[in-house]
């Protein structure tokens, strides 16, 4: 018999930093780097001014937290993301749209891969309908994942403009605006 008890949506509010609530315990975000950093901020203030322009819907940057209802996971916290719904002072309500992972130093290898595929699968399972992987150090910068075809992402690279259709319906976003002016 476990006594250990499961973390709740309330423990995941007392967190001071990034955080998820993933089969019955709070999961720690480590900070992550300049780069990566950057990109997610570039998402997101792109997205802020596609919803200005559109007046639908919020881009989210990081550290937000969305609420969801799966047996082993109650919460997520993407890098950047686009949600349709109601802005309290809460966590938000349900996943978003539109979710973005900027992968940092540690998120590389076998078990990584693993545990990126099953976040995707997670979000995809509670109603996100486009995942971006977004990969600094790889010649395909961007893969874009879609709940209707999850596992065959579109690939983006240097010189292109990424999507996130249907999510965030005609918003695009050139590739090399993710990287510092050189």
């Amino acid at each position: 018999m476990s006594t250990k008890v499961e973390a709740t949506i309330e423990d995941l509010y007392k967190i001071d930093g990034k955080a998820e609530l993933v089969n019955g315990e709070i999961v720690l975000m480590s900070p992550t780097g300049g780069l990566p950093n950057r990109a997610a901020l570039e998402i997101t203030l792109s997205l802020h001014q596609y919803a200005k322009n559109v007046k639908k819907g919020h881009a989210v940057g990081d550290n937000a937290a969305f609420r969801v209802n799966l047996p082993h996971r109650k919460s997520f916290s993407p890098d950047a993301a686009f949600y349709i719904g109601e802005l309290t002072m809460k966590f938000f309500e349900g996943a978003p749209i539109f979710a973005v992972e900027v992968r940092s130093e540690n998120d590389y290898g076998p078990k990584a891969e693993r545990e990126m595929a099953k976040k995707r699968a997670d979000y995809f399972a509670t109603g996100t309908q486009v995942v971006w992987d977004v990969d600094l150090l790889s010649e395909d910068v961007v893969r874009v994942y879609r709940a209707s075809d999850a596992q065959h992402p579109k690939i983006y690279q240097r010189g292109e403009v990424a999507e996130a259709e249907p999510a965030v319906s005609g918003w695009t976003m050139p590739v090399d605006d993710l990287f510092p002016e050189e």
